[in-house]
């Protein structure tokens, strides 16, 4: 039989492909939906301690050529970490940081940073190096001993991208935008927001050279979802905007089920005090979501693709206070109900939300103290999706003594008859959904002398759910973290 010392998968090999060494399976087998084998294991040899110096825009070094493989097919893009350290973040990313991204699919044959964005990045060096990066952050956030390997990572990821941001053609790529964005989340959990700012403006400037986040999209979904997303929970405030609801325009389009038909308000809502605005987004998702229960596949991607459009909409509908008439109080406690209820549902995708959240649960709670409402069903489902928002925030007691008074005027004695209220509002069933909204209830519903020995939310067990990327988030406004000699990319890339 003959021997062979080569290292890639039999697939890679046979196609002349280059392969990731992935296991148990290469991210291009997995893509492709075939059997990957290894003749021998995947590379753990040796490596050298020291740094090498910086690599060029398009050094490629051969997986194998210091550890006696032959295959010429072996290759990702040079870095200057030790070769050893390079493939025990490339596991990482592979394993556990793609899904710290994307938690809304676990599968590794379908979970979009294994079969979309690391293909790409094997052969774009700066999406190489950033990809690396987060894994490396993770690393080092474990291990507390300091940010030297990142430090290294960054200087030569903002090096790497700043060439491909001065050349017109390569400054539209997917893999530039997806390493801008990502910048810009590791900028901000460090308390850098000046720069994350500036990467924000420019990635939207990369968006309108390809014509729009809907064109941005038509060739990658994951690119449109990704900058959509992270700018929004960064800035704050939506940067870019929707389609109508019948998928007209160059914004971030609606779900196919939310152009289905042109519905009237139902039932009690059509006598609610809601304008026409939040009203047709709240008709319009119980549609949807009855739809989802009927039996009707739901994909979590979906999920997603309609609280981006959802949230975007209903924030940039927000009148300016300054200026003409003001909305109805249960308008503006509705808008922000479910923005909220959406981020609740979905769960921290890409970049933690921690810092959006808050100055929502803030403006819901304004809103909420100004209303005076007598329908049940909005006071019961206003409280439950305030209960979870506000969990971990100074504003977490109020909402409790709110739906205490809530649950007493309305009779409520148990989680069955709490939960036919919120039902009859809005509500989408899923594998969790009353694990995340039932512990706060059963709190409130608990004899006098057992609450009192639950006094903040951190005393409620939280359901278990996959985190996002865990970089620490400081509040917008906070002075970033003072680390002498730490690289960050401002105006490096050219954005400045």
């Amino acid at each position: 039989m003959r021997h062979t010392l080569r290292r890639s998968c039999s697939a890679c090999a046979r196609s002349k492909h280059s392969c990731d060494l992935g296991t148990p399976r290469c991210s291009r087998c997995i893509k492709r939906k075939v059997q990957c084998s290894y003749a021998n294991e995947p590379l753990t040899g040796r490596g050298s301690g020291s740094i090498a110096p910086p690599p060029s825009q398009n050094t490629i070094i051969p997986l194998g050529a210091r550890f006696a493989s032959v295959d010429p097919f072996e290759s990702y893009p040079q870095t200057r970490l030790p070769r050893e350290h390079v493939q025990r973040l490339i596991h990482s990313f592979l394993h556990k940081i793609a899904f710290q991204y994307y938690p809304l699919d676990l599968s590794a044959t379908s979970n979009p940073f294994l079969v979309s964005w690391w293909p790409l990045a094997l052969g774009d060096p700066a999406l190489f190096h950033v990809s690396l990066q987060t894994a490396c952050l993770d690393e080092e956030l474990l291990a507390q001993k300091g940010f030297q390997a990142s430090t290294v990572l960054m200087a030569d990821s903002v090096a790497l991208l700043r060439r491909k941001v001065e050349d017109s053609t390569l400054a539209v790529q997917d893999g530039t935008m997806n390493s801008v964005i990502t910048l810009t989340a590791i900028e901000f959990g460090k308390g850098n927001t000046r720069v994350s700012d500036m990467h924000v403006a420019g990635v939207k400037r990369l968006v309108n050279l390809r014509g729009g986040i809907s064109a941005v999209r038509q060739t990658s979904p994951l690119t449109a979802r990704m900058v959509s997303w992270v700018s929004l929970v960064i800035m704050g405030h939506p940067q870019f905007d929707t389609q109508d609801d019948a998928g007209i325009g160059d914004g971030i389009p609606p779900i196919p089920e939310w152009q289905l038909d042109s519905p009237m308000p139902e039932g009690e809502l059509s006598n609610l005090d809601i304008d026409f605005p939040v009203k047709n987004v709240l008709v319009r998702l119980r549609r949807v979501f009855q739809r989802a229960q009927a039996g009707i596949p739901f994909p979590n991607t979906r999920l997603h693709d309609l609280t981006c459009f959802v949230v975007h909409r209903l924030l940039l509908s927000t009148p300016n206070p300054s200026v003409g008439s003001q909305p109805t109080p249960m308008t503006e406690c509705i808008r922000y109900g479910i923005v909220l209820y959406m981020f609740i549902i979905q769960g921290p995708t890409y970049f933690s939300h921690a810092v959006i959240m808050n100055t929502l649960v803030a403006r819901c709670r304004a809103c909420l103290e100004q209303l005076d409402s007598t329908n049940q069903a909005v006071n019961v489902w206003l409280a439950a999706v305030g209960l979870v928002a506000s969990t971990g925030t100074p504003h977490y007691q109020w909402f409790v003594e709110t739906a205490h008074a809530i649950s007493a005027s309305s009779q409520l004695c148990s989680w069955t008859d709490t939960l036919a209220c919120i039902k009859s509002l809005l509500w989408l069933e899923r594998l969790h959904s009353e694990d995340i909204f039932r512990p706060h209830w059963d709190v409130i519903f608990a004899p006098s002398n057992d609450r009192n020995d639950i006094t903040t939310s951190a005393d409620i067990a939280q359901p278990i759910t996959p985190r996002s990327l865990t970089i620490r988030v400081l509040p917008r406004g906070s002075p970033p973290r003072k680390n002498s000699g730490v690289v960050t990319s401002t105006d490096i890339i050219g954005f400045g």
